[in-house]
């Protein structure tokens, strides 16, 4: 069985931060939006059985914090901070691929419309998928 590298993707913000389990060919595992004041909690039942090879932190709002919290549960983990600038816009372009519009909201432009949900996972997969694009392996 091969094992697939997992990279753990945080989007940190003040209220909530996004989670995403992403690898290395920037596929996704599982997404989560997590509360910011409990985030070491989140972390460990986000991750349950899973060991990120690599965190890859956003370094918005509340990164240190957040950073700090995520490094106390994931000691052994190295954490890469990246440029989180218009990773919401490119989320939101990645949750209408993840996520197709149905029924009359096909004949809708893209740009017009609403996610229904909050980005801040899908953009933790952009963070991710921004260092992947940027490493020499």
């Amino acid at each position: 069985m091969i094992m697939t590298k997992l990279y753990l993707g945080v989007d940190p913000g003040r209220s909530k931060t996004g989670l995403a389990l992403v690898n290395e060919r920037g596929a996704i595992h599982a997404l989560r939006i997590a509360n910011s004041q409990s985030i070491d909690k989140e972390i460990v039942d986000f991750l349950q059985t899973s060991c990120p090879a690599q965190i890859v932190l956003g370094n918005g709002t509340n990164s240190s914090n957040i950073g700090q919290a995520v490094q106390k549960v994931l000691p052994n983990v190295v954490l890469t901070v990246v440029e989180e600038a218009h990773s919401t816009e490119e989320a939101r372009t990645l949750y209408w691929q993840e996520n197709p519009p149905q029924g009359w909201r096909k004949l809708v432009p893209l740009g017009m419309l609403v996610p229904p949900v909050p980005l801040d996972a899908y953009a933790a997969v952009i963070l991710v998928r921004r260092f992947l694009e940027g490493k020499d392996e």
